[in-house]
């Protein structure tokens, strides 16, 4: 035992555990699920897996708001979920012919597949059918994945049992005639562990792919705007361009801690300003150059094109793609708004805008095909070609913003489910609980962004990279949503096998596109992607396996039934919170602390957090309680939940809390049996607790080390031992991220074998 109070004052324990000497071979009985007599010592079913999960926001019920607020929710949107795919019109004609100077009918057939790409992908696909994919309201990868998860038996998160999908809130019990198919196809990936691991693999790259997005989009985005510095003087090289480009970045990056109310709806704005600028500014050049571009309309201009090069046609496909950049956004920044505030902005105000620029370009272009390298620039008229570049400059940082931010909140839902190791989280908002900023990848995304800058200088390369991540993130969510609409829409195969056919087909085009692109950039977001897919899916094995290992030597019932009511040992005054994964049973390391500890305290309460595969979760049901043998030992259970959007509890707070809900436990439990003698006995017990609480509270928590067992192979004690260690010692801590103040910290060391 090696204590740290006289450097910290804390109560810090460490005992090794060897769990090869001591393993527990006997089961918990299961209780059975029956009306429990009411007797005495009346103890409840230690078992919270489907109580834990008995949450009643859960259901998606449609919130009625009025045409006012819905109104004020798409205006602020502009300024959220737009920057990205507004600033597109920067690069994309530059994208589409790097190194040869267009003819007139590919600028036609390159126009045609520009609209038709932002017709068919933004606006059908994202803005009237992948929208109303969300999971109470919130978007994004893991909205996606925790749909499924919630109504089928597929959650690979350890904490996740069989039985809490029983439960009606998870399951989807609607009378259709497709519902023995939605139930077929769910029964067959219950029970295929491999689909499961696909399952979540599909989740843990398209989580990737958003967060190389975050990376990607500042670089291009700001590069692209300063670019516009050159009218002042052509000689300006590409690598001030650069310099400067890495100057802004910077102080974007920067300035991210206060937040994405105040550094994003300070500058929305620019973003209407932005957009009425490249609709009008198209119009005009429209009309002053070559109105015939409007035949671009016609899908047969697309024909045309492929016809007369199909291979450079399908090389271009790599740039038209980056017309769509952005896009996830609308799906991702959901929980910010709600669905017809996003449909209400694309659709009246950010889709026309678009399209009126690449017109007005497309016709600028048509008369002057050899400044195709710099199409938004010369396509500017010069009476405005200053406030255009300065407006461009905000837009693209706004753009940037909207790209990180999106980053933090996919981290933090990751880290929720268990797929991410720890890291600080930073609510910057009161009024939305997704808003959040994290340090470290703060300045790990910064790193990134002035490497990628530094490195590739132009957008060219970077948009290489770009398309890839882009289409990499919607062929994720086309996957997911045809599984949603197998399982949980039950809709029409005929209709699933359209949109696969429409949607799936041309993505996968699009993708094998920017793959050919691979050498030029393109491995990138792929290399940045696989980094960032080994780390989190490492650490979800392992933490899986330590949750494995731990229902496995959990404590049975009949060795606490053998303690007596003192435990074998002297409790003294105070209350400690032993905190534990698991939601049934008790920990094998509570057995440790008897055994190496003289004294325990006189209350003890099994403390296990809890995420659930929901967004939010309501604070009145936040707390679920239970006791732990008899009454005489003063021991509960409590299981504290979690949405993976819900802010983190302080520990003064939670005591707070923890203590009224104990308070309400047993109030409650005594009128249940009704009995004089048993409310006498709770008033006693509350009583009790009261003087235990004001004696102090301290945290009980496991200093764990993880090793592969001996019997493991060379790839799992690598994988364990040294990637699992190095990332649990470079991250933050378990007491750190539960926020436990140090003085009130007690740890004991526990050695897991997996």
């Amino acid at each position: 035992m090696e204590d740290k109070s006289q450097a910290h004052e804390d109560i810090v324990l460490n005992i090794e555990i060897d769990h090869k000497e001591e393993t527990n071979t006997e089961e918990e009985e299961e209780a059975p699920e029956l009306p429990l007599p009411k007797t005495k010592h009346f103890n409840r079913l230690d078992s919270l897996d489907k109580e834990a999960n008995k949450i009643s926001s859960m259901s998606s019920a449609s919130k009625v708001v009025s045409i006012a607020t819905v109104m004020q929710l798409a205006y602020q949107s502009i300024g959220v979920v737009y920057g990205d795919l507004g600033t597109s019109p920067l690069y994309v004609f530059s994208s589409i012919f790097p190194d040869r100077v267009p003819s007139h009918g590919d600028i036609l057939g390159a126009l045609s597949l520009i609209i038709y790409s932002l017709t068919f992908f933004p606006l059908i696909k994202y803005v009237f059918i992948v929208l109303w994919a969300n999971d109470n309201g919130d978007g994004g990868t893991f909205a996606l994945y925790s749909l499924i998860c919630r109504h089928s038996k597929v959650s690979a998160v350890p904490n996740q049992n069989a039985e809490e999908m029983e439960l009606s809130s998870y399951q989807l019990n609607l009378p259709t005639k497709n519902l023995k198919r939605a139930e077929m196809i769910k029964k067959t990936i219950e029970k295929s562990t491999w689909a499961k691991t696909v399952l979540l693999s599909v989740a843990l790259f398209g989580t990737c792919m958003v967060i190389g997005d975050g990376i990607l989009t500042p670089c291009i985005s700001v590069l692209s705007a300063v670019d516009g510095v050159r009218k002042i003087d052509a000689g300006i090289s590409q690598d001030a361009v650069a310099m400067i480009s890495v100057a802004i970045l910077v102080v974007l990056f920067s300035i991210q801690r206060f937040g994405t109310d105040k550094v994003g709806y300070t500058f929305a704005p620019a973003i209407l300003v932005w957009l009425s600028f490249i609709g009008v500014i198209g119009i005009v050049n429209l009309i002053r150059h070559d109105h015939s571009v409007l035949k671009a309309f016609n899908p047969v201009y697309i024909v045309y094109y492929f016809q007369s090069d199909p291979k450079k046609a399908w090389i271009s496909l790599g740039g038209v793609v980056l017309c769509m950049t952005g896009t996830e956004a609308m799906f991702a920044d959901l929980g910010h708004f709600s669905v017809r505030s996003i449909q209400i902005a694309f659709t009246g105000l950010v889709y026309p805008c678009l399209i009126c620029a690449y017109l007005g370009q497309a016709a600028y272009l048509s008369l002057n095909p050899n400044n195709v390298s710099d199409a938004f620039y010369k396509s500017t008229p010069e009476s405005v070609y200053w406030p255009m570049f300065v407006i461009a400059v905000l837009a693209s940082i706004i753009a940037s913003q909207a790209m990180i931010s999106a980053t933090f909140a996919i981290v933090k839902q990751s880290m929720a489910l268990g797929c991410f190791p720890r890291v600080r989280i930073v609510h910057t908002s009161h009024k939305h609980e997704g808003q959040v900023y994290i340090p470290e990848i703060n300045f790990v995304l910064m790193f990134a962004c002035v490497l990628v800058t530094a490195s590739f200088k132009d957008t060219t390369n970077i948009g290489n990279a770009y398309g890839i991540a882009v289409v990499a993130v919607m062929l994720v969510t086309s996957s997911l949503l045809v599984l949603i609409m197998l399982m949980i829409w039950q809709t029409n195969l005929v209709l699933i096998a359209g949109f696969v056919l429409v949607f799936g087909s041309f993505e996968l085009l699009y993708f094998s596109s920017v793959l050919y692109k691979f050498t030029n950039g393109g491995y990138l977001p792929l290399s940045l992607a696989a980094v960032l897919y080994f780390v989190m899916y490492v650490w979800h094995y392992v933490q899986t396996k330590r949750h494995e290992f731990e229902v496995e030597h959990k404590v049975s019932a009949q060795y606490l039934s053998s303690l007596g009511s003192d435990l074998g040992i002297s409790r003294v005054p105070g209350v400690g919170l032993l905190y534990t994964e698991l939601t049934q049973g008790i920990p094998a390391i509570f057995r440790h602390f008897l055994t190496n500890l003289p004294a325990i305290h006189s209350v003890l309460v099994f403390v296990s957090v809890k995420y659930l595969p929901v967004n939010k979760v309501p604070t009145e049901e936040r707390f679920l309680l239970r006791r732990v043998g008899s009454k005489d030992y003063k021991m509960y259970r409590c299981i504290v939940r979690y949405g993976y959007k819900d802010r983190r509890i302080a520990s003064s707070e939670f005591e707070q809390l923890l203590k009224q809900n104990l308070d309400a436990f047993i109030l409650n439990e005594s009128w249940e049996e009704g009995e004089g003698a048993e409310i006498e006995a709770s008033v006693e017990e509350r009583n009790f607790l009261d003087k235990s609480w004001s004696s102090g509270v301290v945290y009980l928590l496991g200093h764990s080390e993880v090793k592969a067992s001996e019997e493991s192979g060379l790839l799992k004690r690598v994988v364990v031992n040294y990637a699992y260690d190095f990332l649990r010692r470079n991250f933050r801590q378990g007491f750190v991220d539960l926020q436990i103040p140090n003085k009130s910290l007690l740890q004991v060391g526990m050695n897991y074998q997996i």
